[in-house]
C-alpha cells in the first residue's frame, strides 16, 4: 500500500496552492516586509528582483493573480469528487 501516492500528491499541491492564494497582502505579507509595493530603484540602487525575496513576491502575486480562476474550478471538481466517491 502506497502512503503517499499521486491523490495524496494532488491534494498536498492543491491546499500549498490554496494556501498562498488566500495570503492577504495588506494583513500578512506588508507586516513582514513582503508587500507589492512597486519600488522603482534610484539613480545607484539596485533592483530586488535578482533577490530570493523579490522572487517570493513575484510568485505570490503571479499565483495570485493567475491561478484564481483555476482554484475555483480545481475545488469544485475535488468537493464534488470527494461527496461523490469520497
Amino acid at each position: 500500500m502506497m502512503l503517499f501516492g499521486l491523490g495524496n500528491l494532488f491534494y498536498v499541491s492543491i491546499l500549498l496552492v490554496n494556501a498562498v492564494a488566500v495570503l492577504s497582502e495588506d494583513r500578512f505579507l506588508a507586516r513582514i516586509g513582503w508587500g507589492n509595493a512597486p519600488t522603482e530603484p534610484s539613480f545607484g540602487g539596485s533592483s530586488d528582483a535578482a533577490s530570493v525575496k523579490g522572487k517570493m513576491i513575484n510568485l505570490i502575486s503571479s499565483v495570485r493573480t493567475l491561478m484564481r480562476i483555476p482554484l475555483i474550478v480545481i475545488n469544485t471538481l475535488v468537493i464534488v469528487y470527494e461527496l461523490v466517491l469520497g
